[in-house]
């Protein structure tokens, strides 16, 4: 299982000067902790910008200073050369993980003119037939399982939902797992358990919601208040065919606050899994 990746994802210094922020940073090295936690290899495409204009070069567009025939020359060696990697290699690819706004490997957004223009960069325009992503969206793999937890049949499923959820590459931090459940359990050790929770919802990039029931959990809801309050993307799970009113499956502040999806199975498609979904 591999990833072909920008090579500025590893090694920053093959972007152009000055355009590399904290923010890139990070999303760099978390996109290379996601690699190692799964043990997918990192496959670093040629950085055509580099060879063509050399390192410490200042940001331009495609159109400023790539629109060549020796350019395009270049890509076509390049774009063998790729190829011909993946032939040795047996498999494709996950996918490619691009650098948006790059005038070679942006996936979604490119500067090709002076304004940013939607569509693949230069270079990933030429493997149409490989999925590409975003390194900040591949970045986002750690999730927050907020579930109820009080029984046995609802902790078996949420190993169930962990289980689904890490064979998809994302990383869950599992709230059942932390701290005594039993009800002896001391002032201090709620308090522990409570700002352990907090920190990792202020950690975490996705809240996974389990709303099922009559009335949704009062603690999983709070945590999906408090993981929207604080920008936090939040994807619902609700298997329940009872429906809370007209137009809605739950309350309509969670609703409207979240992704929902009715069936476990989708949810690896719903946080954006590279891999196939699971019927």
């Amino acid at each position: 299982m591999y990833v072909l990746i920008a090579p500025c994802i590893e090694n920053p210094t093959y972007r152009a000067r000055g355009i590399t922020t904290d923010e890139d940073l990070r999303c760099f090295c978390r996109a290379v902790e996601r690699c190692r936690r799964f043990s997918i290899d990192m496959v670093p495409l040629p950085c055509p910008e580099t060879i063509y204009l050399g390192a410490d070069r200042p940001p331009g567009s495609y159109l400023e200073r790539l629109a060549t025939d020796e350019f395009s020359a270049l890509l076509d060696r390049l774009e063998a050369e790729v190829r011909a990697a993946i032939r040795e290699r047996g498999e494709p690819p996950l996918a490619i993980i691009g650098v948006d706004s790059s005038p070679a490997c942006g996936v979604t957004a490119t500067y090709h003119s002076s304004v940013k223009q939607p569509g693949r960069g230069a270079f990933l325009a030429r493997f149409p037939d490989i999925p590409a992503v975003d390194v900040k969206e591949f970045a986002r793999y750690r999730v927050y399982l907020a579930a109820p937890l009080f029984t046995e049949a609802e902790q078996t499923y949420n190993l169930a939902l962990r289980d689904l959820l890490e064979a998809h590459l994302f990383d869950v931090y599992l709230p059942q797992a932390v701290g005594d459940t039993s009800h002896t359990r001391c002032r201090e050790e709620h308090q522990a358990i409570f700002a352990q929770h907090i920190a990792v919802l202020h950690d975490v990039d996705i809240v996974v919601a389990v709303i099922d029931g009559a009335d949704a959990d009062s603690g999983t809801s709070w945590e999906m208040g408090y993981a929207y309050a604080l920008g936090k993307r939040v994807v619902a799970l609700r298997t329940d065919f009872r429906i809370a009113g007209y137009h809605e499956l739950v309350n309509l502040m969670l609703e409207e606050s979240a992704d929902v999806v009715t069936r476990k199975e989708d949810l690896p498609r719903a946080l954006g899994s590279l891999l196939p979904a699971s019927e």
